[in-house]
């Protein structure tokens, strides 16, 4: 758990603590009874004691912001429908109930950064870099936020922003793998082999089964020349991940250079099945 998740676990219970010292200032009797009851278990949908279904945390929390009595924890509860909205790839309406929690509570770092990934997943470069940019302004040890931000300027190959992103954070947090690994993929596409390859040792060394670390350091051994100990990750890879398009497509790059045109063939074919376009991926890498 990082720090903000931790500040969010907090401001959880704070926020239980809120509404119970709400409904316990009411009238006794059967039905307040009954209402302080609805009103905790909405408060425990909506703060996602329940992941079977996005619309199980969007019904808690709609019922928490209907209650309209306070401010601080209407921001909470837009912020959670939101995060709720989004995994069910309604970002539009994700989008809407960030802008909402902000402006109930615009020091809350956290539905900036929720609001910059819902533009980024509708494909809004510009909108979802501010929105991480005051996620970050706001909380500067935010690793999520940067982690996020690190993804969007690697989609669209602004890979020296990338890389600082990366960069700030494995300093917040050097045991989390996925900051190791993103910064191996931008060091092999700007052609930073060794440091590439020691960036996802580490990652590895932090979790064995990441198959992302093993494509991109596969991928630095191929162009660094090394084609059987590329090959040997990206079939490694693919034992984690059947379905990893990228790993068949680079095996077969792999092969064909070792002239193995049999097994390059079959990896190839097995690559456009699961995705037509993997091409365009190893175009950016200057590969084909």
């Amino acid at each position: 758990m990082d720090s903000i998740e931790r500040a969010a676990s907090v401001t959880r219970g704070l926020l239980s603590i809120f509404v119970l010292l709400l409904v316990l200032d009411k009238p006794s009797g059967a039905q307040e009874t009954e209402r302080k009851t609805n009103i905790l278990e909405s408060l425990a949908l909506c703060n996602g004691i329940d992941r079977s279904s996005p619309e199980i945390q969007i019904d808690g929390c709609t019922a928490i912001i209907n209650l309209g009595q306070h401010s601080t924890a209407a921001a909470i509860a837009y912020n959670n429908r939101g995060d709720a909205y989004a995994k069910k790839g309604d970002y539009d309406r994700a989008i809407i109930d960030f802008d909402q929690s902000i402006k109930l509570n615009p020091t809350n770092a956290k539905p900036y950064n929720n609001r910059g990934v819902a533009y980024f997943k509708k494909g809004g470069y510009i909108l979802a870099i501010e929105s991480l940019d005051q996620a970050v302004k706001l909380f500067p040890q935010y690793t999520k936020a940067f982690l996020n931000r690190a993804e969007i300027h690697q989609k669209y190959r602004h890979h020296d922003l990338a890389a600082k992103d990366y960069d700030a954070a494995i300093r917040l947090d050097p045991a989390l793998n996925v900051g190791w690994s993103g910064r191996c993929w931008v060091r092999v596409v700007i052609g930073q082999l060794q440091a590439a390859m020691e960036d996802c040792n580490k990652a590895l060394q932090l979790e064995p089964s990441d198959a992302a670390a093993l494509e991109w350091r596969a991928l630095a051994h191929f162009k660094m020349g090394q084609l059987e100990a590329a090959i040997d990750d990206y079939s490694f890879a693919l034992k984690l991940d059947p379905t990893l398009a990228r790993a068949f497509y680079g095996r077969a790059l792999a092969k064909f250079k070792k002239g193995d045109s049999v097994g390059g063939t079959a990896d190839m074919t097995a690559a456009k099945d699961l995705q037509a376009a993997i091409a365009d991926e190893f175009d950016q890498v200057g590969l084909q």
